[in-house]
């Protein structure tokens, strides 16, 4: 009888945990649209898409070496100020596209405070998302970001992100490229039962990194797609509507063991 009660409490603690993280049900079919490093083609091609089928989008942002200062390979700061402008999320991938599992705290603050400061200066919305460049993470830099006020950091591992199970600062996503539509198609569908589905893109297309490249006519194919079967496209911070991070994060232990990379 005892040990029925004890199992009874238990579950319930489980449940009320699980209720806490969750501000309001989350719908089937949410997705998310990511976009890394800062391409050309993410203002020139994505924006003006996006604008078109009515759909949000966060930018992790970076000044990606050596050629950022090459306006005809990557965005210029005028140009993420007016996604900015345009009501997307612009978010921090870090100054030099750093790996940040490498970094001491003292350079991965400054590698975040690039791109704050950046943001602070042109009158950008305060980053308050990352994405792991190159998806190096470890038990520290999970930490520092919640010691730097961060919400939702973002990696890879293939999978659907789970609210109640994974942490916000292990977010699973799919990267898309030339050559998988059947497995990005089938991501999409993964979207359902309290899961939401997380894309990686990068460049539309990406001149300087052709094995992440997404060729603009595959992903026109992606938003209509999306929009005939009547999605949620959203940025990652319009998931703070329906999640409650800090409860996620004193509820939910990091997982590192899950795949994390794409």
């Amino acid at each position: 009888m005892i040990k029925n009660i004890l199992v009874l409490f238990a579950l319930n603690l489980f449940l009320f945990g699980h209720a806490q993280i969750l501000k309001k049900e989350i719908p089937d079919k949410l997705l998310v649209l990511t976009f890394d490093d800062a391409p050309a083609s993410q203002y020139a091609v994505v924006a003006p898409l996006l604008k078109e089928y009515g759909f949000g989008a966060t930018f992790f942002v970076c000044e990606f070496p050596p050629n950022y200062k090459d306006s005809t390979l990557y965005m210029n700061w005028r140009q993420i100020k007016a996604l900015d402008k345009m009501g997307f999320e612009v978010a921090n991938h870090t100054h030099t596209h750093a790996n940040v599992s490498k970094l001491s705290q003292s350079q991965f603050n400054a590698e975040l405070e690039y791109i704050e400061n950046k943001c602070d200066s042109l009158g950008i919305t305060p980053p308050q998302n990352f994405a792991y460049p190159g998806y190096g993470l470890n038990a520290d830099v999970l930490k520092f970001l919640e010691e730097k006020s961060y919400r939702f950091a973002r990696a890879g591992g293939s999978r659907a992100y789970d609210p109640l199970t994974d942490h916000p600062f292990l977010i699973p996503s799919w990267a898309t490229n030339a050559g998988n539509k059947s497995e990005i198609k089938a991501a999409m569908g993964e979207a359902k039962n309290g899961k939401i589905t997380v894309l990686t893109l990068h460049g539309v297309p990406d001149v300087e990194h052709p094995w992440v490249n997404t060729p603009p006519n595959l992903f026109k194919e992606y938003l209509q797609y999306l929009s005939d079967h009547d999605f949620k496209v959203v940025s990652l911070r319009d998931l703070l509507a329906y999640i409650d991070t800090e409860e996620a994060m004193k509820t939910i232990v990091p997982n590192l063991t899950m795949p994390l990379k794409n």
